[in-house]
Order: C-alpha cells, then sequence, then structure tokens
C-alpha cells in the first residue's frame, strides 16, 4: 500500500504524476496547508519538517514500511524501485538527476519566491518583486535552451520534466508569456496531452 500525502501544488503533483505514470495504486491523504495540517504531530511524525508532500510504502526496501518526505528524493525513491522514468545507470542517469536537481534547487524556490511576492505579499516590496521577476525568467530561459532540439529536458522523458511541468503550470502567476519561451511551450503541451500527467495534476481531488 502507498499512501500519499499531499496538496494541490507544483511540489505535490510532481509525486501524483509520477505515481499515475507508473500505473500504481494508491491512497491520497490531503494535507490542507491554508489550515496549518501540515504542522500537526501526526503529520510531523511522517515529515518532520512538516512540508508536502510525503510518501508511505508498507512493502520498503527492507520488507518493511518506509516513509520517505522531500519530492525529489520520493520520486527517485519510486521510479528506482519500479525501474522507469530514471536510468540505472551512465551518462543518461546523471542527465537525468541534474534536472531534477535544476528544479529542486532553482526552477522550484525562485519561482515559489516569485508567486509570493507578486501575488500573495502584504504590500508590494520592489525590491523582491523584481530580483525574483528576473531570475525567474532567467530560469525559463535555461529551461527553453535546453529543450531546443529535444523532446524532454534529458532527452528520454522522466521525472524531471514530471518535476518541472507543474511549476511551469503556473507561469501566469510568475508574469511569464510563454510565447518568449516557445520551446517550454511546446514541451508543455506535449506533457499536459499525456493522460497520466492530467490525472496526476487533479491530485487532490477534495
Amino acid at each position: 500500500m502507498l499512501t500519499l500525502y499531499t496538496w494541490g501544488t507544483p511540489n505535490g503533483r510532481k509525486v501524483s504524476i509520477l505515481l499515475e505514470e507508473l500505473g500504481l495504486s494508491y491512497q491520497v491523504e490531503p494535507v490542507n496547508i491554508l489550515t496549518g495540517e501540515q504542522h500537526s504531530p501526526a503529520f510531523r511524525a511522517i515529515n518532520p519538517n512538516g512540508k508536502i508532500p510525503a510518501l508511505v510504502d508498507s512493502e520498503g526496501p527492507d520488507s518493511g514500511p518506509i516513509s520517505v518526505f522531500e519530492s525529489a528524493a520520493i520520486m527517485q525513491y519510486l521510479a528506482e524501485k519500479h525501474q522507469r522514468f530514471l536510468p540505472a545507470s551512465g551518462a543518461a542517469r546523471y542527465a537525468v538527476l541534474q534536472w531534477l536537481m535544476f528544479q529542486m534547487g532553482g526552477f522550484g524556490p525562485m519561482l515559489g519566491q516569485a508567486h509570493h511576492f507578486l501575488r500573495f505579499a502584504p504590500e508590494p516590496v520592489p525590491y523582491a518583486m523584481e530580483r525574483y521577476r528576473s531570475e525567474t525568467r532567467r530560469l525559463y530561459g535555461v529551461l527553453d535552451a535546453q529543450l531546443t532540439g529535444r523532446d524532454y529536458v534529458a532527452d528520454d522523458y522522466s521525472i524531471a520534466d514530471m518535476a518541472l511541468y507543474p511549476w511551469a503550470c503556473r507561469h501566469e502567476w510568475q508574469e511569464i508569456d510563454l510565447a518568449d519561451f516557445p520551446q517550454v511551450a511546446r514541451w508543455m503541451a506535449t506533457l499536459a496531452a499525456r493522460p497520466a500527467v492530467a490525472r496526476g495534476m487533479a491530485v487532490p481531488t477534495a
């Protein structure tokens, strides 16, 4: 039994997309981050950092249950366990991992700060708005360049694409016009057409 603790955020959707692509049965436990459920003792027992997503697998690698937090760690765990969407070795493996880390280290944290200062800050902070607007555009430029001549970020469809896509889906929150990044727009359309991606993006339903 797999149990995914999640909410409707880019980080949560990365994992639900992968679960859907793998065709796995899993139970969804919504964690309402708007009401602070992520800080409950029960959830902190699963993820001491108090962030979604988290995954509990009753059939872990040591013949017992395992809980995994941090979205990239969850994705790597599932991809390795089921031997899909992450090459087992060689240069192709590190190509996927470096773009997964690109998402975790930049195309996630920086876009999240853009969300905050451009949409949710209680009062305008011009320096922060310009800083994260500019860095977001730079990161889209890096992704656009990487996708030139490629269908996917690491040539074959992988967990790196699944990790990046939900963040790019909020491009309007980031004041990004996809017309400025045509390769990203093409790539997004390709992923949006995948049924598993559409199902993963709809998790949780409640």
